[in-house]
């Protein structure tokens, strides 16, 4: 049997609206063959995934995305087979939820000003009351019947100029790149049809993120149309970059974006999993230690 890779989803660690464990039984019952948690700036999710992976036999890859200022605007890299226990990735990673914890307090103050109260705490009671994002902002804008969905409220209140915008504080790409691979784990450029950056931009970007060590692109993921997929597919050519593919689920209030329902790479691609030689299925999730979702790497 053919496997079903899903390298890019969320949980309730941090903005998705699934838990860990119900988002990994989801993606068996889908099909799902090895899926990877890449929750924002957090891996507090992995420990319950990796119980419910192990319960069905499906392999879990451990994984973040992290949020990284670049070029003045914000970029995400997907860090997979990682060593969670590392301590430059776990120091990085607090670093990031600070200033999140200050954001949406932030956030909940300028939307107050606007003339929205309770913003924040109608924010938190939608989160898991530790990592508060913009989208459970969103969400809960919509619970009042102030936007119509979630993309008209970024539109109206999160985005630059807007009531609630904070201009976000993130990692250098150099700093994401290197916590990744400190904690043995493989750098990914998450969804970049998403960033409007020109063809020179992205060759920037991409060649940085190549010289501090990034191995791999998204080129197949949810927010990508056919030809965002074959743009990308070129871009990896000619950076020399794997190819890597994920929906970024974060609910199923999203049906169009379902995980593992995913169109194939290019052919002319190197998928990521390429070189991963195993998936070893011995994690002890009571240590949050990434055994049986640590991809061990031939050569």
């Amino acid at each position: 049997m053919n496997s079903i890779y899903d390298l890019h989803t969320h949980s309730t660690a941090s903005d998705g609206t699934l838990t860990p464990g119900l988002l990994v039984r989801r993606a068996a019952a889908a099909g799902v063959t090895v899926l990877a948690l890449t929750d924002h700036d957090t891996t507090e999710g992995l420990a319950e995934a990796g119980a419910v992976a192990r319960e069905l036999g499906i392999t879990l890859i451990p994984g973040v995305e992290i949020s990284v200022t670049w070029g003045a605007r914000t970029v995400h890299i997907v860090g997979l087979n990682l060593e969670i226990d590392n301590p430059a990735l776990q120091t990085g990673l607090a670093g990031l939820m600070d200033f999140r914890a200050w954001r949406a307090e932030e956030i909940g103050r300028r939307l107050a000003k606007h003339g929205i109260e309770q913003a924040y705490e109608g924010a938190k009671a939608l989160s898991n009351g530790v990592l508060i994002g913009r989208t459970h902002f969103a969400r809960f804008l919509v619970h009042r019947r102030l936007a119509a969905d979630t993309g008209d409220v970024f539109k109206r209140f999160l985005t630059n100029g807007k009531p609630g915008y904070v201009a976000g504080q993130w990692a250098t790409l150099e700093a994401a790149v290197g916590w990744i691979r400190a904690a043995g784990g493989q750098a990914v450029v998450a969804h970049p049809a998403r960033y409007g950056l020109t063809r020179t931009r992205v060759q920037a970007l991409l060649g940085e993120f190549r010289e501090h060590g990034g191995v791999a692109i998204e080129v197949v993921t949810g927010s990508h149309s056919r030809d965002d997929a074959f743009t990308f597919a070129r871009h990896a050519r000619e950076q020399h970059l794997l190819a890597s593919a994920g929906s970024d689920f974060h609910g199923p209030e999203n049906p169009w974006l379902e995980l593992g329902r995913l169109p194939p790479l290019p052919e002319d691609c190197t998928p990521i999993w390429h070189d991963w030689r195993h998936l070893a299925r011995d994690f002890d999730p009571a240590l949050a230690k990434p055994g049986v979702f640590r991809t061990l790497l031939g050569g």
